[in-house]
């Protein structure tokens, strides 16, 4: 086991998937784990997986560190409280919005420059589909960014536990001012899942035979869809003003198209159009690639397999004793047929190399 920057114990108030998580994780490092939850079944299960133990009130709890992983409308009001009642520790938050949090905190009576040189808001970059602790795992920050938005009254003792909190269940630490980091998550976060509940919900009344068409694009574009929509309220009207701004673009480009369609023979309007389909790759290359590095245009290719135990598993270790590493994995099914398409993506040099290697063992590859 590796030596952890904290030591303990760790007071996690919230147990849904990412307080649950957090306690998974600093368990698997022989941290201390306290949970405390105002839904008793919520707790209960939590406690059940093994995300940390159910606090004891008539216990004389010292914590170290304080995590609340409560919803945004009364994280500032969880924080204050706790700041209050264990003066020795450091409390972070990990809700995804924070100059709000922040500005109500400075409001509260009671909350003192003092006290608030021991809190530091934070975000991490992670989540699920699904929600509470029955999807919480230990893993769930591995790789991935945890944004540290100290204020002004942080002290550096405090950061630096908000900072071995993030390292210590395998994160990626950035560091941003709560505004900056409202504008950022706002264009990255907010607007996808606006976007994808959007395109799903025309989805609703339409034709079982015209869903039936449907393949990776209409998935990939709608996964994040399937989220939960009371926490998805509270985000949104949380970080509402930086949101509306990129929505008036988005507004305006989809009004762009409108008119653009309806007279798609006019003088232009093929240029117009390839326009805002190469304005899209722009955007889409500037997203980090592999490593965080910059993103890579790879080469794609699709192998069928058959609808079977076993089969993806065999194709992946046969493209590994040729090898070559795939960069990215898809997996779609043949409407109307028992027959899987993985598609894969390899370095372009290595794309007609592969073709052929999986064609003599007898793949079936679609170019």
């Amino acid at each position: 086991m590796n030596p952890s920057h904290l030591t303990g114990p760790v007071l996690v108030i919230g147990t849904g998937l990412l307080g649950a998580s957090i306690g998974l994780g600093l368990r698997a490092r022989g941290i201390d784990v306290v949970l405390s939850d105002t839904s008793p079944s919520a707790q209960a299960v939590a406690v059940d997986i093994g995300a940390g133990r159910g606090l004891v009130h008539s216990e004389a709890l010292e914590p170290e560190l304080i995590v609340v992983a409560a919803p945004p409308d009364v994280t500032a009001d969880v924080v204050a409280a706790a700041l209050a009642e264990y003066p020795g520790a450091v409390v972070v938050d990990i809700a995804s919005v924070k100059a709000g949090i922040l500005a109500r905190l400075r409001r509260l009576p009671g909350v003192s420059a003092a006290e608030l040189s021991r809190y530091v808001g934070t975000h991490p970059m992670a989540g699920s589909e699904r929600s509470g602790p029955v999807a919480a795992r230990a893993e769930l920050f591995s790789s991935t960014p945890w944004v540290l938005c100290p204020s002004e009254e942080s002290s550096a003792a405090a950061i630096k536990v908000a900072h071995s909190l993030a390292i210590d269940l395998g994160s990626v630490v950035f560091r941003f001012t709560p505004d900056d980091h409202d504008e950022a998550v706002a264009l990255v976060s907010h607007l996808p899942q606006i976007m994808a509940s959007l395109v799903a919900s025309r989805l609703q009344d339409s034709p079982a035979h015209a869903l039936s068409l449907a393949g990776n694009g209409l998935r990939d574009v709608t996964r994040i869809a399937a989220s939960n929509p009371a926490m998805w309220v509270q985000i949104l009207g949380a970080n509402a003003a930086k949101l509306v701004e990129i929505m008036r673009g988005v507004r305006a480009d989809v009004n762009r198209l409108i008119s653009t369609l309806e007279a798609p023979t006019a003088p232009g309007a093929h240029l117009d159009l390839a326009r805002l389909i190469s304005e899209g790759n722009a955007g889409q290359t500037r997203i980090p690639g592999k490593h965080g590095g910059p993103a890579q245009a790879y080469a794609w290719l699709t192998i069928l397999v058959e609808d079977k135990p076993g089969q993806i598993a065999r194709l992946l270790t046969e493209i590994g004793d040729i090898g070559i590493n795939v960069e990215d994995l898809r997996l779609d099914h043949s409407a109307g047929r028992e027959v899987g398409m993985v598609e894969l993506s390899v370095v372009p040099n290595k794309r007609v190399a592969l073709v052929q290697e999986l064609t003599d063992r007898g793949w079936k590859v679609i170019l």
